[in-house]
C-alpha cells in the first residue's frame, strides 16, 4: 500500500526512553530502506508537525517509547494532520500507557492482574506516611506511566519501600504499589490481531530490569516457553483478549507473570514494542517465520487513521 509513498520514522522523542527509541527507530529505518521504501527519520521534538509537512510525509512509522509518543499524544496530532500511522489509536495508546487504567480495563473484562493500590504524590506524602500497603512484602513499586522498567523497584522491607516510592515519584505523580508474584515471566507479541509464540524470560539477575532488557547476554529467552501446549494456547488467548479489550491495533506486546497455580497475571500492554536487537517482539516474530525486515513491513502495511 505504501510502496510509492514517503514514510517518516518517528524516533527519539522527549521521554526517559529516548535512547531505546533511537535504537528502535534506526533499525526500522534500515529495514524499510532495504525493503525499497522511501523512508526518512524524524527525531521528534516540539517542531515535529512542521517537519512532517516540510518533508511531505505520507505515512508515519511510530518508533517512540514512553510519554509523548506511546501515550496517544503523537497519535492525536497525526489524526488531526490526516497522516496514517502504525500501531494503536489515541484511546488504546493512552489506556495502555497508564498502568492504572490498564488494570481497570483488565478487571472489567475479568482478566487476571496482580493486586495493587494506586497513590497520588500529594496525598501519599501528606496523609499516608506509615500506612500498611497490601498484605506484606515483597512488593513492586512502579510509576503509572513509564516503560522499560524505568522507576520500578522490588522491595522487601519498609526502608526499601520508602526509597522506592521516592524513586517512582521522580517519574510520575501517580504510582502503583503491586503485589509481587514469584513466578516465570512470559510475554506474547501480537501482530495485526494474531498472537505470536510465547517467550519465557529468564534474567540472570533475577529481575527483568532496564539493564537485563537492553544488555546482550543478560537475559535468556526460551522458545517455546517451558509450558504444556494447552497452557501456551491459553496464554496466547489471554494476551489476545487483553489486546482487544484495550482496542489495540497493529503490533503490541502483552507482558505476564505466572502465579503458583499457573495462572497468567497481566502486568502491562506495550502498544509500541521495542525493535532493538534484544527486543522481544522481533524474537517472537522470528519464531513465527518473520525476519526483521518482513516484520517491519507487516507493521507498516497496517498503518491507518483511527478516526475515520
Amino acid at each position: 500500500m505504501w510502496e510509492d509513498k514517503k514514510v517518516g520514522v518517528l524516533l527519539g522523542g522527549l521521554s526517559a526512553e529516548r535512547d531505546i527509541s533511537l535504537l528502535s527507530g534506526n533499525a526500522i529505518l534500515s529495514a524499510l530502506k532495504e525493503k525499497g521504501y522511501n523512508a526518512c527519520s524524524i527525531d521528534v521534538d516540539k517542531d515535529v508537525a512542521k517537519r512532517l509537512l516540510t518533508d511531505r510525509i505520507d505515512v508515519a512509522f511510530i518508533a517512540l517509547h514512553g510519554r509523548w509518543g506511546e501515550d496517544g499524544t503523537i497519535q492525536g496530532m497525526l489524526e488531526i494532520m490526516g497522516i496514517p500511522y502504525t500501531g494503536s489509536g489515541v484511546l488504546a495508546s493512552a489506556l495502555a500507557m497508564n498502568k492504572y487504567m490498564t488494570k481497570i480495563i483488565l478487571m472489567f473484562h475479568r482478566l487476571q492482574t496482580p493486586d495493587f493500590q494506586v497513590f497520588q504524590a500529594e496525598n501519599y506524602l501528606k496523609d499516608r506516611p506509615g500506612e500498611k500497603i497490601l498484605s506484606g512484602y515483597p512488593l513492586v513499586v512502579k510509576p503509572v506511566s513509564e516503560g522499560s522498567t524505568i522507576g520500578i523497584s522490588i522491595v522487601k522491607n519498609e526502608g526499601q519501600l520508602k526509597k522506592a516510592i521516592k524513586e517512582a515519584f521522580r517519574f510520575n505523580d501517580q504510582i502503583i504499589i503491586e503485589e509481587f508474584i514469584d513466578g516465570p515471566e512470559i510475554t506474547v507479541g501480537i501482530l495485526n490481531g494474531s498472537p505470536l509464540p510465547v517467550i519465557e524470560i529468564v534474567p540472570k539477575s533475577g529481575f527483568y530490569d532496564y539493564e537485563s532488557k537492553y544488555t546482550s547476554g543478560m537475559t535468556e529467552y526460551i522458545f517455546p516457553a517451558r509450558l504444556a501446549n494447552e497452557q501456551l494456547s491459553e496464554i496466547q488467548n489471554t494476551a489476545l483478549k487483553a489486546y482487544k479489550a484495550l482496542g489495540c491495533h497493529g503490533a503490541a506486546r502483552v507482558d505476564m507473570i505466572l502465579d503458583v497455580k499457573g495462572n497468567a497475571n497481566i502486568l502491562e500492554i506495550n502498544t509500541i514494542p521495542g525493535m532493538t536487537k534484544t527486543s522481544l517482539l522481533p524474537k517472537a516474530a522470528y519464531h513465527a517465520g518473520y525476519d526483521f525486515n518482513t516484520l517491519v513491513q507487516e507493521m507498516l502495511e497496517s498503518a491507518r487513521l483511527h478516526s475515520q
